[in-house]
């Protein structure tokens, strides 16, 4: 029976690969998940495993370009190697049959293999991408063993082993990979190294006859630094650029065709030959290092910037503005900050302060707390404050959960622990969804003034600012206050002008006489 091989989807954006490298000849044996060949789009380089174990017969070339989903080979099973191996099967079987017959066997360990998928970690999660392989191909790993870290555009997860054996990793790191997608494969039961087939034959004919396959895909996989890929080779080829002037990033210091791509800019200036002495003279003096460094966008990264895009391209998006008097709060915290803190192990910040005002605002205009739903408005009677927070890896914006029921401790503490989460990429997903109403604060970092993008689906956000000392008219006299500016960007189809004023005033307002946050007035 022949089994077709085709190209797999290998990322969302990909149609079409490039064959860099078979690593079996046309007629070889291949086993079960051992790697054939190399694919190359024009983001990564990939191994393709086979799927079944039999003769191989090669479709597509070395160079050639293939559509996703077309054939690249069949692999005819439980078939016999064609006439070029023939004659070391032959020798293999008559000088060593008990290790052909063992070497399968030991190479796919003791037990069943365990296939490992992405599991299902959020309601609106999709995709994940690996964020590091803790444990090496082929090391054994145990039960319940932490051997990777995904990550999605919310949040990163921690994958744990679902048997004990020896790792064989499927997708590599920096991929990403649909919910149920493959990730690995762990071969129940074995030992650390004990997929190498080097080291099963123990007649010297059979370690004679192996050898040269052994060889074979180790070196295949091994390239020296510079060389171009079979893709990347025509477009330098095309461009007239020398490999040597370009700096490799696959895999040891392969030049990719994204490489090649980048490489056109640099090489395309004009090659006329000019007196050195002239270019000398009009070429501009340089000075110091001109490195350049790419890195791939996490998931957290490209879903915040799709978002972003998205709300500015779907919302009727305004902001307006307003300033408030910093000096009654600083008052309130310089006078009772120690007491506070001795009292409640929390220290007293500002923020405290913005939320609790918020939420009073919020019960008062409620299509500020509200969203829109296709045709319906959504008005919630409660006030989940979303707080953004710049974490190591990206934007994130944990919830505060009614936090209108909360006192001034209760938020800060809240603040501090989802904070310190962000901090360590320990958010879960129910932490950062579901939020009725943003708080963004640019003034840690020095912002005087911004537009803060709505968090879709809510319909407001606010955003604090540095506090600046200037000048104000106070009862007629000119003083010196503490003032920081304050923005509300509001989706207007649901928003009205009257109701965002009038919400910000009131923030001012309370913000401005803190009593009226204790009283309820």
């Amino acid at each position: 029976m022949s089994l077709e091989v085709k190209v797999p989807a290998v990322g969302e954006s990909i149609t079409e690969v490039t064959i860099a490298q078979w690593l079996k000849k046309d007629g070889d044996r291949v086993e079960m998940d051992e790697v054939i060949a190399e694919l190359e789009s024009d983001k990564a380089t990939f191994e393709l495993p086979a799927e079944a174990a039999g003769i191989l017969r090669i479709v597509a070339q070395e160079g050639d370009t293939i559509d996703v989903g077309a054939t690249i080979c069949r692999i005819e099973q439980n078939g016999e190697a064609g006439s070029a191996p023939a004659a070391p099967a032959a020798k293999e079987e008559s000088a060593a049959p008990a290790a052909q017959e063992s070497a399968p066997a030991a190479a796919q360990g003791t037990g069943e293999t365990v296939e490992m998928r992405v599991p299902t970690v959020g309601e609106s999660i999709t995709e994940v991408t690996i964020a590091s392989w803790l444990k090496n191909e082929g090391d054994h790993v145990e039960m319940d063993e932490v051997i990777a870290e995904l990550e999605s555009d919310k949040a990163t997860f921690e994958l744990p082993a679902e048997a004990a054996g020896t790792l064989q990793i499927v997708a590599q790191q920096g991929d990403t990979v649909e919910i149920g997608g493959l990730l690995c494969r762990i071969v129940a039961g074995a030992g650390a190294g004990a997929s190498k087939p080097a080291a099963q034959p123990s007649a010297p004919a059979a370690q004679q006859a192996s050898q040269p396959a052994a060889a074979a895909p180790s070196g295949a996989q091994t390239y020296a630094s510079g060389t171009p890929s079979p893709a990347a080779g025509k477009i330098l080829s095309e461009k007239g650029i020398n490999p040597a002037d370009v700096q490799g990033t696959g895999r040891d210091g392969r030049i990719t065709k994204e490489d090649a791509m980048g490489a056109q800019k640099s090489a395309s200036q004009p090659t006329a030959a000019v007196p050195a002495a002239k270019q000398e003279a009009s070429a501009p003096a340089t000075t110091g290092d001109r490195n350049q460094r790419r890195e791939k966008m996490s998931s957290l990264r490209k879903t915040v910037a799709r978002r972003l895009v998205q709300v500015k391209n779907e919302t009727a998006m305004l902001t307006t503005f307003n300033e408030v008097d910093m000096k009654p709060i600083m008052d309130i915290r310089a006078k009772y900050k120690d007491k506070f803190k001795e009292k409640h192990e929390v220290g007293l910040g500002f923020m405290s302060f913005f939320t609790k005002a918020c939420t009073v605002a919020l019960q008062e205009w409620p299509a500020v707390n509200a969203m829109i739903d296709g045709n319906d408005m959504v008005f919630n009677d409660f006030c989940d404050i979303s707080i953004a927070v710049s974490s190591p890896k990206g934007l994130v914006v944990p919830v505060i959960r009614n936090a209108e029921q909360l006192t001034l401790d209760g938020i800060e503490k809240e603040v501090i622990r989802l904070a310190k989460k962000a901090r360590d990429g320990k958010l879960s997903i129910e932490e950062m969804t579901g939020g009725t109403f943003t708080i963004t604060n640019g003034g840690v970092f020095g912002s005087m003034m911004s537009t803060p993008i709505i968090n879709a689906p809510q319909s407001a956000i606010l955003g604090m600012h540095n506090i600046v000392q200037r000048p104000v008219a106070i009862n007629g006299q000119v003083e010196i206050r503490p003032m920081m500016y304050l923005a509300l960007s509001y989706d207007h189809r649901i928003i009205d002008g009257r109701e965002s004023v009038s919400f910000l005033v009131r923030v001012k307002e309370l913000l401005e006489d803190p009593m009226r946050l204790l009283l309820g007035v």
